[in-house]
């Protein structure tokens, strides 16, 4: 239960996420906090995800679809919910049930329709040009204060039904961020997510191509708002601050373009980053 009374829920989808359930799941099932009904959706999985989700006994519930699709296993986790808040938490990253709980306390805040953690990125085993990307890429304004690249977001009652009524997106948690004005959404510092990014600029490249493409969609419907949106202000302006991000900078803007070019070039597609899962 969280400090405010009310117990939570935590929904993950997982398609062939064996390895991440096996870090993920201690931290929520265990420790002195009241911890929340866990629902894992396997959706399309050939490993051993399902046999893992079992193993942690009935603190955690199994559905399984046949179907490899995050926005079926996302509306199947929903359709379950019956004790609200909701957490949506990616397979591959790691909280803990404090933190679930820090975050459903935040919801208790009047107006606050949607919450997320401070995000930590794990920049064990990344290579230099990848971890110069993540460097700016944290000092963006849209990135500190957006719901979106945590892994987790954590939704009142009220914030659900908004976004369950959204149409399918590619980049679904910027789709739910956006959905809410800032008055309505907080990052919770007192809630951590620990977040592993692609290791190499090769493998963060194909992520950016899977980003620019959702990005583009949400923009086509009207569902993404200027703030959103990276200018080449923002990027001088850290340059401006930190004059030993000069050259970050310069490969974020580079990156950015190829990306951008790929993607046009691309159809619009899912694709996965294994980097951030080895090891």
């Amino acid at each position: 239960m969280s400090p405010g009374g009310r117990y939570a829920t935590v929904v993950i989808p997982a398609h062939n996420e064996e390895r991440g359930l096996r870090r993920l799941l201690p931290s929520l099932t265990s420790g002195a906090v009241h911890t929340p009904r866990v629902l894992v959706i396997c959706n399309g999985c050939t490993d051993g995800s399902a046999t893992e989700a079992t193993r942690h006994g009935p603190a955690v519930e199994l559905v399984e679809l046949v179907e490899a699709s995050k926005a079926a296993a996302l509306k199947a986790g929903g359709e379950r919910v019956t004790d609200f808040p909701v957490a949506f938490v990616d397979a591959d990253v790691d909280i803990d049930a404090a933190s679930v709980a820090a975050l459903a306390a935040a919801l208790d805040e009047p107006g606050v329709l949607a919450v997320g953690p401070a995000r930590l990125l794990d920049r064990v085993g990344v290579s230099l040009p990848a971890r110069w990307y993540y460097d700016v890429w944290e000092r963006l304004p849209a990135v500190r204060s957006g719901l979106f690249g945590r892994g987790v977001i954590m939704l009142s009652e009220e914030g659900y039904r908004r976004v369950a009524a959204l149409p399918e997106f590619i980049s679904d948690d910027l789709a739910y961020s956006e959905a809410f004005h800032p008055s309505e959404r907080q990052i919770v510092d007192a809630a951590v997510v620990r977040i592993w990014p692609a290791r190499t600029w090769r493998a963060l490249l194909l992520r950016r191509v899977r980003v620019v493409q959702g990005n583009r969609q949400l923009s086509d419907a009207g569902a993404r708002s200027d703030a959103a949106v990276t200018s080449p202000r923002d990027l001088m302006a850290i340059a401006g601050r930190e004059p030993r991000l000069l050259l970050p900078v310069a490969l974020f803007a580079v990156t950015a373009l190829i990306a951008r070019q790929r993607a046009r070039r691309h159809k619009v597609e899912w694709t996965r980053d294994e980097t951030s899962r080895a090891g």
